[in-house]
């Protein structure tokens, strides 16, 4: 369930929620990232002077990565950008900005990240697990205060992230640094890739639900250091990874429906492996066709969980934070369900504010859409706020996580 708070101030980085009594709600949401911001149109050449490389060929791809072009010239459709290898649909990511742990004082502390074949992954990962419990924290405790409730009130912690391994995992550290209680029960998912951020939201809902009074605080944080790698023409995959990845936290305080499904005969399809380099990330270039293939399916069955809902509803009726693991992913699922531009906008807008920044990015999403309808309200705008919807991502496996929610507030002044 989503709703908007219609007598709260939005912010930047938090937003809060009316509670729905009887049913797991997000009351709230919140988000932090790392100082480093990258806009696109710097990215090209800063990466290829931090990693030395000054291969033109591997320059040339990734500047044709880079590039925004003018929304009405996009060809939405899946095309190669160079041969045999994955490459993004609609000429571009659509990416202007994101936000990076990486920095060119790291490099200068750590070279050797940007040297072929070492083996860094204790230095990554010293890195990686102080900034991703960094971000978590600050997005914890922006979402908490956006909730207006007390830290001692949480009861259960879901702690999700691909991008640190150590024992005891990030979700002790994160209850550490944030003062939990000792008997705050915590969940860890981790190495659940963009599918993250709705897989830990279904293990909240679950909790809150099955726990009357509980209070589950969710918090995601991702960073590629683990997967900074100098470019390398064996290796011209890893430039889809520089154009399009960020990094940061969301955190949310919860709700709503769930139904998780993988795909069989498609684990390679999204594949990661971590080796002494770091992660070896890759996507197979068949992936938007195959969400195609199977989102409607999916759909339909989250829908038939409320058959009173999915009887009067159609795609057009509903609100769709959908976590934007591509331009081309949004651009054929548009397709398929016969979506308008507008109901995927607060998608596209966080894949172009934020990259994809893997499970957080849903929280983005979220805060978007209770932004747009905090703006619409101000300009008192005819559009009315959809009831129900999906809350939908798709990660490794391929798994494809969705929840059936309802926006009690759009419900509220339905009856009014």
């Amino acid at each position: 369930m989503v709703s908007t708070n219609a007598g709260g101030t939005a912010s930047k980085q938090a937003s809060s929620m009316a509670p729905n009594p009887g049913k797991a709600t997000i009351l709230a949401l919140g988000h932090a990232f790392p100082q480093q911001l990258v806009m696109q149109d710097y990215v090209v050449d800063g990466f290829m002077r931090n990693t030395n490389c000054d291969d033109p060929e591997l320059k040339e791809k990734l500047t044709r990565l880079c590039t925004v072009p003018d929304p009405n010239l996009i060809i939405c459709s899946y095309k190669y950008i160079y041969s045999t290898i994955i490459e993004l649909a609609c000429k571009t990511t659509t990416v202007k900005t994101r936000y990076v742990v990486m920095s060119e004082e790291i490099l200068k502390s750590y070279p050797e990240l940007a040297q072929e074949g070492q083996p860094t992954m204790k230095q990554r990962l010293d890195i990686s697990n102080k900034a991703v419990t960094q971000m978590a924290t600050e997005a914890s405790l922006a979402c908490v205060r956006s909730w207006g409730g007390a830290l001692s009130e949480i009861t259960h912690l879901v702690y999700v992230s691909s991008s640190e391994a150590r024992f005891p995992g990030g979700d002790l550290h994160l209850a550490r640094a944030l003062g939990l209680s000792p008997d705050v029960r915590r969940v860890m998912l981790a190495f659940t890739g963009c599918s993250g951020g709705v897989a830990g939201l279904r293990v909240a809902k679950g909790l809150a639900e099955s726990c009357p009074g509980a209070r589950v605080l969710l918090a995601t944080s991702e960073t590629t250091i683990v997967g900074f790698r100098p470019p390398s023409p064996d290796r011209p995959y890893d430039l889809v990874g520089v154009a399009l990845f960020g990094d940061g936290a969301g955190a949310a305080v919860v709700g709503a429906d769930p139904t998780p499904r993988f795909l069989p005969d498609t684990d390679k399809t999204i594949d990661g492996r971590l080796t002494e380099e770091g992660i070896k990330f890759q996507l197979g270039r068949e992936l938007p066709h195959i969400i195609e293939a199977n989102v409607e399916a999916f759909c339909q069955k989250l829908m038939q969980e409320h058959p009173q809902a999915a009887d009067k509803l159609t795609y057009g009726d509903m609100f769709w934070a959908v976590h934007p693991g591509g331009p081309a992913i949004l651009t054929k699922m548009e397709g398929r369900l016969g979506l308008d531009g507008g109901k995927l906008r607060a998608s596209r807008s966080a894949l172009r504010d934020f990259g994809n920044a893997s499970s957080n990015t849903i929280v983005y999403v979220l805060e978007n859409m209770v932004e747009e309808t905090r703006q619409r309200r101000e300009e008192a705008a005819e559009e009315e706020d959809c009831e129900w919807g999906l809350i939908l991502a798709f990660g490794p496996g391929i798994t494809f996580e969705g929840i059936l929610a309802r926006n009690l507030q759009a419900r509220a002044r339905a009856r009014d």
